[in-house]
């Protein structure tokens, strides 16, 4: 038992002076100089931490979290829209129409008189195309109904429809030319 109490005496004299080494060292003025900067953060962040706690912040936090769900929200819907247009292959035909349009103007050089007429042979294959899609679409019409065998175009659509079986009929004062299905 002595040599208990022996070693007990001796981890209560090392605790002492273990305590009176530490304080010495918290007299030291740089020890002293950080324990204040310590106190003063300290206080700032209870300062911080209050100013979190108001109402307003409270609501400009949750108003930041909502922000954050519905970009979140957006962003996964733009990319789910990004992802159908790539199924549908339009981004991929569009950029073969790009490079076409590229290679067809870089083909025609820098002259500017080849290409306005560029422009303008593009401008009529586009009026054709829209001719054609009324031709096609009147057409339709007239062939579910069954009603109109006979309708007045103008002379540009007439010339199509020439081309398809359609019999000239005769021409309106106005310019539009009459027209029926079939040919006698």
């Amino acid at each position: 038992m002595t040599q208990e109490k022996i070693s007990k005496l001796r981890e209560i004299k090392e605790a002492v002076f273990g305590a009176v080494e530490i304080i010495k060292q918290i007299r030291d003025p740089g020890v002293q100089e950080s324990f204040g900067k310590i106190m003063d953060s300290a206080m700032i962040v209870k300062e911080i931490t209050e100013v979190l706690k108001t109402p307003e912040m409270v609501k400009n936090i949750e108003n930041f979290r909502l922000i954050s769900e519905n970009i979140n929200d957006a962003a996964t819907k733009m990319q789910n829209v990004l992802n159908q247009i790539e199924q549908t292959g339009v981004i991929t035909e569009a950029k073969g129409l790009i490079k076409s349009t590229k290679s067809t103007i870089e083909s025609f050089g820098n002259e500017t008189g080849e290409l306005g007429d560029m422009g303008s042979t593009v401008k009529g294959v586009f009026s054709t195309i829209r001719t054609a899609q009324k031709i096609i679409q009147t057409v339709r019409a007239n062939t579910s109904h069954s009603a109109a065998n006979e309708m007045a175009v103008t002379p540009f659509e007439a010339e199509e429809y020439l081309k398809v079986g359609w019999q000239h009929l005769g021409t309106l004062p106005n310019g539009k030319v009459v027209i029926k299905r079939g040919r006698n």
